[in-house]
């Protein structure tokens, strides 16, 4: 019986080939949008990532933590760039009615009208892709990633628990 070669990867279960496949999809289409979106926002003096930001209270004001969990990244990173945003005007803090110390980020004219000027390249990436998937299959698309990202929601951030020490 011959063992397996020094770091072998052992088998996996069809659900882990799919959840492997799955993962590397949604990596591959995060950098795939990261660079699309960088590249769109920087015609308008953002970045990606402020576009982002802007855009998660640009129909209503939020706290940065509440940014963050819509997003699914750091309260930390989404404070730094909201930090950024309202330097350079494009975003402002305001009282928050419900909370004292969690001041609302809100956008404001300036960050509104490079919200806009986003608006042609959006539009364009949006028709692009409904042109590649159909209409039908763009909004299935989106069902199925909600679907993911709602069951994603259910794993706790420490899955599995560490095994218990000896």
């Amino acid at each position: 019986m011959t063992s397996p070669r020094p770091g072998a990867r052992s088998p996996e279960t069809p659900a882990q080939q799919l959840l492997t496949r799955t993962a590397l999809g949604v990596f591959h289409l995060n950098g795939r949008f990261v660079a699309v979106s960088d590249r769109m926002a920087r015609e308008v003096g953002l970045t990606a990532a402020w576009w982002q930001v802007l855009g998660a209270v640009d129909r209503a004001p939020a706290p940065v933590a509440a940014v963050a969990r819509t997003m699914g990244i750091t309260r930390q990173s989404v404070q730094r760039i909201a930090d950024v945003l309202v330097e350079r005007g494009l975003a402002e803090y305001a009282d928050n009615p419900a909370h004292r110390r969690a001041k609302l980020l809100r956008v404001t004219g300036e960050g509104t009208d490079a919200l806009r000027r986003c608006n042609p390249a959006h539009e364009a990436l949006a028709d692009r892709l409904r042109a590649e998937l159909g209409e039908e299959g763009f909004a299935e698309t989106v069902r199925v990633l909600e679907r993911l990202s709602a069951a994603m929601d259910t794993v706790p951030p420490a899955f599995p628990s560490p095994p218990a020490a000896p």
